[in-house]
């Protein structure tokens, strides 16, 4: 029996660390749970096995080491029905008790291998080993008795989840103290009593998680990445550096613009038989009627030349509010347009006009208000 127990302590451990290899190392208070049983006991030889029954009721505190292996301590009390028939009966509600430690063998995990998540079921094998005590009436003269007890037995598992387990817990507890006549530690049946305890146990913190070992080759090419990568960081850090100095730059000459006073300079360099100037006065984009001959040469040069086009560009003095004389240069450029389009029936997709802004073309400050209008023949 003895050299049974060791072999299975063995294959047990065995199984542990052969599933320990593919599972990321739990935390202390990971896989810690709690649990409470309650059922029937009865002695398993020279008594009536329903006759003798009684309930039983127990708590447990363990912890799942490995997803094959686990250990805990674990106690339970048998209900004082006086049914021991034959016996002294005890004078407290209990009729025994029971303290002990207790290690798990998960059979599923440990010849399937672990799945990297929770069977639905699975069937332990347990086996543990406490200080058992028979409760006795001081009444009949009778002492209570202590004794060392081996336990073994079963544990079908029905996981809700990963935290909630409902069991099924059959086993066998000995006595391994001599009862009266007998002195030798021994498994006899003689001694033993049959438990059928039906559980529930709650697991708290974070269960197993799973991870794939690396070999060599796959470690040197991550650490290959990494290298690239904090060469990658590098450079772009200096390209950091070299755009912050960059945007330096561009702010630096953005204020300098900002402080310096709105001007538009535009020059012409058409050929005089090509232009013609409209001027208007001051604050206005209405064609005088002074201006109106200029308008009428441009309409008649582009009558008597079907293909060609003209090109207005309008101006104002710098007198003024700038965004007004802006808006001021587009209207006056817009003003002859209009005009040859209605009075003069030119087809509009033969005239481009365009503001300009404040011009600078004349010394004469009044000069600059006007829209220069430049024929091309288009031949």
């Amino acid at each position: 029996m003895k050299k049974t127990i060791i072999a299975a302590a063995l294959l047990a451990l065995g199984g542990a660390a052969a599933s320990a290899q593919a599972v990321e190392e739990p935390k202390v208070f990971d896989n810690i749970y709690l649990g409470l049983d309650g059922g029937v006991t009865t002695p398993l030889n020279h008594h009536p096995f329903f006759g003798s029954m009684r309930g039983v009721a127990g708590l447990r505190i363990g912890k799942q080491i490995t997803p094959t292996f686990g250990v805990g301590v674990e106690s339970y009390f048998g209900v004082n029905t006086s049914s021991w028939k034959g016996r002294v009966h005890s004078s407290t509600a209990f009729d025994n008790s029971y303290i002990g430690a207790y290690g798990t063998v998960d059979l599923f995990n440990l010849f399937g291998g672990y799945k990297c998540a929770v069977r639905p079921f699975t069937i332990e094998a347990m086996a543990g080993a406490g200080w058992g005590h028979d409760y006795y009436s001081k009444a009949d003269g009778v002492d209570d008795y202590n004794y060392f007890a081996t336990k073994a037995g079963l544990n079908f598992n029905f996981n809700v989840n990963e935290h909630l387990t409902v069991s099924l817990r059959p086993s066998v507890t000995w006595n391994m103290n001599g009862h009266y006549e007998q002195s030798s530690v021994a498994y006899n049946a003689n001694k033993a009593t049959f438990n059928l305890m039906a559980g529930v146990s709650y697991r708290f913190g974070n269960g197993f998680q799973c991870v794939r070992p690396y070999n060599q080759a796959e470690i040197d090419a991550l650490n290959g990445q990494v290298n690239e990568l904090r060469g990658a960081l590098d450079a772009a850090a200096v390209d950091y550096t070299a755009l912050q100095a960059k945007a330096r730059d561009l702010e630096t000459a953005l204020t300098a613009c900002q402080s310096r006073k709105p001007e538009v300079v535009k020059e012409v360099s058409n050929k005089y038989n090509s232009v013609r100037f409209i001027f208007f006065r001051v604050g206005s984009y209405v064609i005088t009627a002074d201006q109106q001959p200029n308008v009428e040469m441009i309409a008649e040069y582009m009558r008597n030349h079907p293909a060609s086009k003209v090109v207005i560009k309008g101006y104002a003095s710098p007198e003024g509010n700038y965004e007004f004389n802006v808006r001021l240069a587009q209207n006056r450029a817009e003003a002859v347009k209009n005009a040859l389009v209605k009075k003069y029936h030119i087809s509009s997709d033969r005239i481009t006009a365009e503001g300009e802004g404040i011009g600078n073309m004349f010394e004469e400050p009044s000069w600059n208000r006007v829209s220069v209008c430049t024929l091309e023949a288009n031949n």
